[in-house]
């Protein structure tokens, strides 16, 4: 991520002093070095609403003002603006005042008597960093706006998939990457032989009645990680009555094109005696 030249010259920058003589100073020098939008007051209390209005990239700021001084006029910019990185170079005269600026929320300082080169170094390195940082925001922003919208998307999806599940099938099934079942409707557990533990703790009556060459040949299709479509599944129940159930499932697979699971669905034909 990188900030072109041009986009540096092209910001926004407001020159706060109650000197006219530094003010125009800072201007000479910043227009000479080819900034094209450079704003100044000698009000700081016109800063808050300038700000507001005008968004700047930069506001170099004295701090050595009469009547509301630069330390008021940060703790006025931070209550009032919802941007939370404050863009303020500190312009003083006083070594002792840098580390209290800098503690007030201001990223840099320029001591006086400006030295040019060092002002036009620090002012160049302080607004790479401020578009730098607005950028991020904007991408932040839209990458954001892209997952909510992925994430909407998804759950219309598992809507719509779960909504023609139930409608296309009686039961649904899911396996993990181990063959533990995470999701489990209908007589998939029967079906493949399967006892879990009762709510008293103990093992379930397994159901007889199956064709065990379709049981083995699904179990086998299975652990073989293959798909399989309409796959005809039948049992005997005690009463002489036969259950006919047509099965289908996929494994399933990561973007890596790693194994993460199984998952099916399947429909009772009919019932005969």
């Amino acid at each position: 991520m990188m900030i072109d030249a041009a986009d540096i010259l092209d910001a926004g920058i407001l020159v706060v002093d109650d000197q006219e003589m530094n003010v125009s100073l800072l201007e000479q020098m910043l227009g000479q070095a080819g900034y094209a939008h450079v704003s100044s007051t000698l009000n700081p209390r016109e800063v808050c609403a300038l700000h507001r209005k005008n968004a700047y990239d930069l506001i170099l700021l004295d701090l050595q003002m009469p009547d509301m001084d630069g330390f008021q006029v940060m703790e006025a910019l931070k209550t009032s603006d919802s941007d939370a990185y404050l863009p303020v170079i500190v312009l003083t005269a006083q070594p002792g005042h840098k580390l209290r600026a800098l503690q007030a929320g201001a990223k840099d300082f320029i001591s006086k008597p400006f030295e040019l080169v060092e002002a036009k170094t620090r002012i160049h390195n302080m607004l790479e960093v401020r578009l730098l940082y607005r950028k991020l925001e904007a991408y932040n922003d839209v990458l954001e706006d892209t997952v909510r919208e992925r994430t909407s998307e998804l759950r219309e999806s598992e809507a719509r998939y779960r909504s023609l599940t139930e409608l296309a099938s009686d039961w649904y099934w899911e396996q993990d990457e181990n063959g533990t079942f995470t999701k489990v409707s209908g007589p998939v557990l029967e079906m493949l032989g399967i006892q879990v533990d009762t709510l008293g703790g103990g093992k379930s009556t397994p159901v007889t009645g199956w064709n065990e060459a379709e049981r083995d040949l699904l179990r086998t299709t299975i652990a073989d990680r293959q798909p399989f479509l309409d796959f005809l599944f039948s049992r005997v129940n005690a009463d002489g009555s036969q259950q006919r159930y047509r099965v289908s499932g996929e494994p399933m697979f990561n973007r890596s094109s790693r194994f993460i699971g199984y998952r099916g669905i399947g429909v009772e034909l009919d019932s005969t005696r």
